[in-house]
């Protein structure tokens, strides 16, 4: 690469400016030195294509996935007469048996959705893998097909381990995941039907439906139904209740930092008809009222404990939930609900208050 030398005199001031600056771009030519600029730099490294098992595990929205991911094996701790009775092959593969179709459910939910709105995504979330280019929309239609089928078929497969209870969980959360995205139905654009989708979902069908698993699967009961447990078991009915009202709060905090791309689709969310500032106040006082009302029943119920375990078992739960309260008025506090960045960072610890729920929730008895 040959350096241009400047026609001006030798004692201009352009020349003094220029020769120095080629000389230096030619020795380090000379030297095999790179004189790659920081764009082409850039560009090189936007240009890079993204593992496509890292690609993937975004496209599942990894804090819902772990969410489902808990949950299984605490209703199955939940619904064990014991605690000694849950170490055992049948509790582990009842266990195993369910968590694979859950997950596959969890990932044609999670990924329908973003199907279905890849132009809002392009506004409210530009990192998701179908909005950012890094997975085609067509691909990730295959995945969510593959994902259904398989979650489907291997909830049936199995004699004895496909029960009425996970069938329930995963055709409920099938049939409701598909309304709340897909048109004609598309709820989301309704709040009082999403809110109900939320509530079914969280609550109902993967509370009460891998209870009613865990107790047909693994401790022997396979007649009855999941309304039979919801309807008559306490442990099954206020766990349904407390992460259904759980479930309400994440689904409508969720929307508070998504307003400016619902408002475009002309999706009409609570936070978009309400205002962020409300909703987020509301939905903060309501699960700090949950953990608060929990905590209290539990700690009252410790102290009237026929056992010391059983009395343990209550106070931690208890003092969990008083916890869990008071971190969320402390997170709150520095929030400014319309700061996308900020209500996004109070959102995630949202979920991880939410995984803390269901480890502690074996103790709940």
């Amino acid at each position: 690469r040959h350096s241009r030398i400047s026609l001006k005199p030798p004692g201009s001031r352009q020349s003094a400016i220029i020769l120095p600056l080629v000389t230096a771009r030619h020795n380090r030519a000379m030297l095999g030195i790179s004189t790659t600029t920081n764009v082409d730099s850039a560009e090189s490294e936007s240009n890079k294509t993204i593992p496509f098992p890292i690609v993937l595990w975004r496209f599942t929205r990894p804090h819902t996935l772990i969410g489902s991911a808990l949950a299984i094996p605490a209703l199955h701790v939940l619904a064990a007469p014991s605690f000694q009775s849950v170490a055992t092959v049948s509790t582990l593969v009842s266990i195993l048996y369910a968590m694979v179709p859950s997950l596959l459910m969890n990932l044609y939910i999670t990924g329908l959705n973003q199907v279905t709105d890849v132009e809002i995504d392009k506004i409210n979330k530009p990192n998701l893998p179908i909005a950012a280019g890094d997975l085609s929309k067509r691909d990730a239609s295959w995945i969510v097909a593959l994902a259904l089928i398989s979650s489907l078929w291997m909830g049936s497969s199995h004699p004895t381990l496909g029960t009425r209870g996970l069938k329930t969980a995963l055709w409920g959360s099938g049939i409701l995941g598909t309304m709340y995205s897909l048109p004609p139905f598309r709820l989301k654009r309704f709040p009082l039907l999403a809110a109900f989708c939320i509530v079914a979902v969280r609550g109902t069908f993967i509370n009460a439906g891998f209870f009613a698993h865990a107790k047909a699967a693994a401790f022997g009961n396979p007649n009855a139904s999941v309304l039979h447990y919801l309807l008559t078991d306490r442990a099954c009915m206020l766990s349904s209740l407390f992460f259904g009202i759980f479930g309400i709060v994440i689904a409508l905090m969720k929307d508070v930092p998504d307003v400016k791309g619902d408002l475009v689709a002309n999706v009409k969310t609570f936070s978009v008809r309400i205002g962020q500032g409300r909703i987020f106040g509301t939905m903060k006082n309501l699960l700090v009222s949950l953990f608060y009302s929990f905590g209290a029943s539990f700690l009252y119920a410790a102290m009237q404990a026929p056992s010391r375990v059983l009395a343990s078992c209550r106070s931690i739960v208890g003092i969990s939930c008083v916890v869990a309260g008071l971190s969320i008025n402390k997170q709150a506090t520095t929030v400014d609900p319309e700061d996308p960045k900020q209500v996004y960072t109070f959102y995630m610890h949202l979920w991880k208050l939410f995984y803390l729920s269901y480890l502690v929730l074996p103790l709940a008895r």
